[in-house]
Order: structure tokens, then C-alpha cells, then sequence
């Protein structure tokens, strides 16, 4: 099982490669306002590579209501433990 925490690097991995920058540092705390760049379209394409690498789907109600990062990692780790 993958925690929260491993989740989150791999989430920072993913915001780098989508914002395409090295030096993106993401927390449980940060949202897409921290991030330059990470706008609605950032946004889809950083939902979407998530899904990818995790295997997960996420529905448009329950990425609607993600407030930071850490939000999404809790999201994406019930969803792994739900399989």
C-alpha cells in the first residue's frame, strides 16, 4: 500500500514535469495559487497525469472540491485502498 506521503513526491514529480520546473516544492498545504502557471488547463493536465500514474479515476465533484495538494494525495490513497 502507498501512503500519503509517497504520494506527495510523486505528485511534486508530476507538477515538474507538467509546469515543466525543476524547482516546484509541494507541501500538503499547496494549491494552485503557489504554483506560477498551474492554471485551469495546469490543472486538468495535472489531474489527468495523476489519474495516469496512479490508476485511479477521479470524478469532476471530487477534484472540484480539492483545496491543496494534501487534499488530493488523501483522495488519491482512499482510492488505491479501495481496490
Amino acid at each position: 500500500m502507498i501512503d500519503e506521503a509517497a504520494i506527495l513526491t510523486v505528485l511534486e514529480e508530476l507538477a515538474r514535469d507538467v509546469f515543466d520546473d525543476d524547482t516546484i516544492a509541494l507541501g500538503r498545504e499547496t494549491s494552485a495559487a503557489d504554483v506560477p502557471g498551474w492554471d485551469s488547463q495546469g490543472n486538468i493536465m495535472f489531474i489527468v497525469a495523476a489519474e495516469q500514474r496512479f490508476g485511479v479515476r477521479l470524478k469532476p465533484a471530487e477534484f472540484e472540491r480539492l483545496r491543496n495538494v494534501g487534499d488530493l494525495a488523501e483522495l488519491i490513497a482512499g482510492k488505491l485502498q479501495g481496490r
